[in-house]
């Protein structure tokens, strides 16, 4: 069976975290991945276009701002950074066009959804369209996964579609960091509070984090972190929407969709590239 380069990237990320207090060599983590150093080196760089040896430093440089930091909150610190820098993301301008009452009421009747399943740096994707932007983007180890399942219970009248061709574009502007930044739109149903946790999501600069706590206070529901936590976990729109960047308030990662292991690949694909 084929080991894709995800696969062999996030078997890395396990062995540097497994590994963290020690000094390590190249040709440690190239033999947790199953390569040579020479064809790891290059797989590394581009995924995360940097060296594995500049993301081992930054590693040691963050812990080491943690244990300075200890009891701080983060989303101050994140929003002063800014919502633009090196990262493809900051680039990125994403505007939300949220679903007319009148869609909801007629279940998607006469809508159409077009979707795709692609490659992406972390593993097989689904990207689905409607004519307004991008409605979800879900990360499927499978090509008729879960995202569309959900599809067709979220929009169960609507019309679904399958357009390899048409979605492909989509994904190589989500995750292309060549390219310049292009608008996207992303068109959410969700209910008037889940809306407003996932706008506050997207002001969260890459390369940041904050907890479920700090997000509830920023939508003015101190009170409310639990239901934050339930509207992150509802966020139809992986990566653009940035629920990965949501902790708990110890700092460990928490829950994540589509597994905790993506969700540290993301983050540190985020902040390596943000340095680098």
């Amino acid at each position: 069976m084929r080991i894709s380069d995800y696969d062999r990237v996030t078997r890395a990320l396990d062995y540097l975290d497994a590994h963290r207090d020690e000094r390590l060599a190249l040709e440690d983590v190239a033999r947790a991945a199953g390569l040579s150093p020479f064809h790891f080196q290059r797989l590394f760089r581009r995924w995360a276009g940097v060296s594995p040896a500049r993301l081992m430093q930054y590693q040691k440089a963050q812990r080491a701002k943690t244990a300075l930091r200890e009891g701080r909150t983060v989303l101050d610190t994140a929003y002063e950074v800014g919502l633009s820098g090196a990262g493809r993301l900051h680039d990125l301008l994403v505007a939300v066009d949220a679903v007319t009452p009148g869609n909801v009421r007629t279940a998607g009747a006469g809508l159409t959804i077009r979707w795709g399943h692609h490659d992406t740096p972390f593993g097989g994707a689904t990207v689905a369209l409607t004519d307004r932007g991008i409605c979800a983007l879900g990360f499927d180890d499978r090509e008729r996964g879960a995202t569309v399942e959900r599809l067709s219970h979220d929009w169960p009248a609507a019309h679904l579609v399958r357009d390899q061709r048409g979605t492909a574009d989509v994904i190589e502007r989500i995750f292309d960091q060549a390219q310049p930044g292009r608008p996207l739109t992303l068109h959410l149903r969700g209910t008037n509070f889940q809306l407003k946790v996932w706008e506050a999501l997207l002001a969260i600069p890459e390369g940041a984090t904050t907890s479920y706590g700090d997000l509830a206070q920023t939508i003015g529901k101190p009170t409310a972190s639990r239901a934050v936590g339930s509207a992150v976990g509802d966020n139809p729109v992986a990566f653009l929407v940035p629920c990965h960047r949501v902790l708990r308030a110890s700092g460990t990662l928490g829950g994540y969709r589509w597994g905790p292991e993506r969700k540290q690949a993301i983050l540190t694909w985020e902040s390596v590239r943000r340095v680098g």
